[in-house]
């Protein structure tokens, strides 16, 4: 295998880049952000892998939630504060049930780019270049709004640090409190059509904290009022990427620091292709997504060429089947990896192979769909003694109408009442809630 430095990339093809039609700009913003300061640290960077190693082990489990793709405008505290709100509290419900610690990683902080499936779309009658994410065009539907540029990714290197800056105020500032999120969970359990059902688990929660207090137990340390957060972005804009990839002083080893974990796509992960050459040769933790279309043989080359030596808590693979699917794909996965002995963290995408059309016209998921997948996910892995390790959603703490189904039942027809995404359909707070209490039922049984 040839040698890596951090532009080797460039050697390769690489799939899903925009075509920047001025060169020259381009390389001016790159240059710009490689003499910024980076986004994360190396040490940050390896008390993640430390942790998701013990997920490998099953003795914690990866939450990993966040945006479709972000969106500059919605670059606010609020917005930021209640998505990290819901992961908070998803991942309390999570540990009490499983009795285990959650690895809490959000979809923010750098998801401002997407891949797809075609380079251009029809518009009201005229073909456009596609929209790829706020770092790269804009969504407006002109062919002068989706021209790439490459000042856009200047700016979601700011708004990345502005995300991260607030993220770290928040969970460290006391608004993690465990007692703070468990009492938004009884609020949730109190306003849920579905609340009754989670009744229990929720005041089970409730007695566990106050049976600390009545034993004199300190709930005012930084265990019980504060939480470690970790960010991941798919590393797909490898200009943006390698401008951030910096070497630890510490260890002399290569870090991108621009996300704590990176993930590589279902579109982008060819063996010879640039973003495993470029994933490779840094030591964050990487995530890779499988679908139903994957070839065990790749996958296993690709596990080779991604973690050689078969580092815990390196590589996280992220299953995408659909509700259909999962049970014709996934086990002979799990017995090929199992036999191979990777150390590996399984997690599970319940949302990219659930996609529909509604008769609207909305992009959609049905929660029954997600639900179904996880359920399957979790009894395949105890099936083939194996260890479920993680879940990865696309959500957001907006009351948003973009998946149908859940405790309030949201219909087809009720999709355009608050539909926002700029990409892919999000739960929202309520709907990703009732399935932290519907996992944590599996868990427990």
């Amino acid at each position: 295998m040839s040698e890596w430095t951090k532009s080797s990339w460039q050697n390769f093809t690489a799939l899903q880049q925009p075509k920047w039609p001025d060169q020259k700009a381009y390389q001016e913003s790159v240059d710009t952000i490689s003499k910024l300061p980076p986004l994360v640290f190396a040490g940050e960077i390896r008390e993640l892998k430390k942790q998701l190693a013990k997920a490998v082990e099953g003795k914690a489990f990866l939450l990993q939630g966040g945006d479709c793709a972000e969106d500059f405008d919605n670059c606010t505290a609020p917005g930021i504060r209640e998505t990290l709100k819901v992961i908070l509290q998803m991942a309390v419900v999570l540990s009490y049930a499983g009795g285990k610690p959650v690895v809490k990683v959000g979809r923010m902080a750098g998801q401002y780019a997407k891949p797809r499936s075609s380079d251009t779309e029809v518009v009201d009658g005229k073909e456009i270049s596609s929209y790829r994410g706020d770092m790269v065009n804009s969504l407006e539907p002109t062919p002068e709004a989706r021209i790439p540029d490459p000042q856009r990714m200047l700016k979601g290197y700011y708004l990345a640090a502005a995300t991260m800056n607030i993220t770290r105020a928040f969970t460290r500032g006391g608004y993690a409190a465990l007692n703070r999120v468990q009492a938004w969970n009884k609020e949730f359990v109190k306003a849920s059509p579905m609340g009754r059902s989670y009744e229990r688990l929720a005041r089970n929660i409730d007695q566990a904290l106050h049976f600390m207090e009545v034993i004199g137990l300190d709930t005012d340390t930084p265990q019980l009022n504060q939480a470690s957060f970790f960010t991941s972005h798919e590393a797909l804009l490898l200009g943006y990427e390698e401008a951030l990839t910096r070497q630890d002083s510490i260890t002399g080893k290569w870090y991108d620091c621009s996300g704590h974990m990176l993930w590589i796509g279902d579109r982008t992960r060819q063996l010879e292709g640039a973003h495993v050459e470029f994933l490779r040769g840094v030591l964050n933790p990487i995530g890779m997504k499988v679908g139903p279309k994957h070839d065990i043989k790749v996958v296993k080359q690709l596990i080779e060429k991604l973690n050689p030596e078969n580092e815990a808590g390196r590589l996280t693979l992220i299953t995408r089947f659909g509700a259909k699917d999962v049970e014709k794909y996934l086990p002979n996965l799990i017995r090929e990896v199992k036999k191979e002995g990777y150390k590996v963290v399984w997690s599970c995408d319940p949302m990219h192979g659930n996609t529909y059309t509604a008769e609207t016209g909305h992009k959609t998921r049905n929660f029954n769909d997600i639900l179904q997948e996880l359920q399957c996910f979790f009894e395949i892995h105890w099936a083939e003694g194996s260890i479920p390790g993680g879940v990865h959603f696309e959500l957001t703490g907006e009351n948003v109408t973009e998946c149908t189904g859940g405790g309030r039942n949201i219909l087809d027809q009720h999709l355009q009442r608050n539909y926002l995404t700029n990409c892919d359909p999000r739960l929202n707070a309520e709907q990703s809630l009732e399935l932290a209490f519907q996992i944590a039922e599996m868990i427990r049984s």
